[in-house]
């Protein structure tokens, strides 16, 4: 069945629109080929400047979409989901991000429908830098997915990053390792600028030092390939600066407290489910 648009949105907070601001800046979906639905005025008057229709009729933009975002909180996904359930069909393919929610809740929770246990559902867990074309996606599919629907997820997803297909029995691993540690990062970047203005660097180029210094380093692992410790390792000249640091941190405890608080993040996730 052909319908008005390509790509549907409920929810267009900070990164529902990181998502849909993404897709329109990559040309893989036009701003004419989107419909979108925010209950927030500001955030409705925002994506309409993008030359997106914008309404704040969930069902309408269900009805009228081939794929539809939801990004909302978790516990907003109950609200929505009957606005969902009455105007989905077999042949659309359902997204959302909600952090605890299990692939098998959101079925449930559209049993309803005609076309119970035929819907296609997509579980996507992004991060906070997708809101800047950086983010690394993981989604998990229902076995109602093919292939190709599956490539076309993955393609959109990569409007804003990276993405990959992991097993839902990794999305607490992604929300952890991925979800959460951009906050633990930006920790690691303000304690690096005040050891730099400690010595007498100004604030504003200290962050930018350091913060560019974690972007280079990241890109580093991703484009050569090379284990990460082996790129420290070149660094560390016999008897340098860099080894009086990494002494240091493994004196003070660094690698263990970066584990314990990924794998409390993990924990937590768990609980959330």
């Amino acid at each position: 069945m052909s319908r008005k648009y390509k790509v549907g949105f409920i929810g267009c907070g900070n990164m529902g629109s990181a998502m849909l601001k993404g897709l329109i800046a990559s040309g893989r979906v036009a701003a004419k080929e989107m419909v979108a639905s925010e209950k927030y005025e500001p955030s409705r008057q925002a994506v309409a400047a993008l030359g997106v229709d914008v309404t704040d009729d969930n069902a309408a933009v269900t009805r009228d979409s081939d794929v539809l975002f939801v990004v909302v909180k978790p516990y907003q996904l109950d609200d929505v989901l009957p606005d969902i359930r009455d105007n989905f069909s077999a042949d659309q393919i359902l997204i959302y991000v909600a952090a605890g929610r299990s692939i098998s809740s959101v079925e449930q929770a559209c049993m309803s429908i005609e076309v119970a246990g035929k819907i296609k559902v997509v579980r996507c867990m992004p991060n906070t830098p997708a809101l800047v074309g950086e983010g690394m996606t993981a989604i998990s599919v229902n076995a109602n997915m093919t292939t190709e629907d599956t490539d076309r997820v993955l393609e959109y997803m990569e409007a804003f990053g990276r993405a990959k297909l992991v097993g839902e029995d990794m999305m607490d691993c992604v929300t952890g390792l991925s979800g959460s540690s951009p906050a633990f990062v930006y920790m690691m970047i303000e304690a690096m600028a005040d050891a730099a203005v400690a010595e007498g660097m100004t604030r504003p180029q200290a962050y930018e030092f350091a913060a560019q210094t974690v972007r280079g380093a990241a890109t580093m692992v991703l484009e050569t390939g090379q284990h990460p410790g082996a790129l420290k390792d070149a660094v560390c000249s016999p008897g340098g600066t860099t080894i009086e640091g990494v002494l240091t941190l493994e004196d003070t405890g660094f690698r263990s407290s970066v584990v314990s608080a990924v794998t409390a993040a993990v924990e937590r996730s768990r609980e959330m489910s």
